[in-house]
């Protein structure tokens, strides 16, 4: 159990930076100005970067999402990912990407419960 555990929170992280990787990708391969590559190969990732880190960041979300809206905030950012993915790469890489969130999402739910794997109790910073 513990195995399964710790290969579906990484086969998480992976996807996880794919989504990030896939948009840095998805924009530096637009079509048009250097400029405009420039800018959306850097502002995509990091839109992506802040809708994580306030909702679905394991133990640091600003709002940790439930229920529905942990499922629809998934399904949002790791199908934004894959459409990234499916634009810059090729139609297949897309729906690969994502059913391989969905084989994750699935593995989780069977662990856990839910989509949000507990990853233990957080430490407190030590003073030097």
């Amino acid at each position: 159990m513990r195995i399964a555990k710790g290969a579906a929170l990484f086969l998480m992280f992976l996807l996880e930076l794919g989504v990030i990787a896939g948009a840095a990708v998805w924009g530096f391969t637009l079509d048009g100005a250097p400029v405009l590559r420039i800018v959306a190969g850097v502002v995509a990732p990091l839109l992506f970067i802040m809708m994580w880190a306030l909702f679905g960041a394991a133990r640091d979300a600003r709002f940790r999402l439930r229920g529905p809206w942990r499922i629809a905030l998934e399904i949002i950012w790791f199908g934004g990912g894959a459409v990234t993915w499916g634009v810059a790469v090729s139609a297949v890489a897309g729906p690969v990407f994502f059913a391989l969130w969905a084989v994750d999402a699935v593995a989780r739910y069977a662990l856990e419960g839910s989509l949000i794997v507990e990853t233990g109790a957080r430490r407190p910073a030590e003073v030097l």
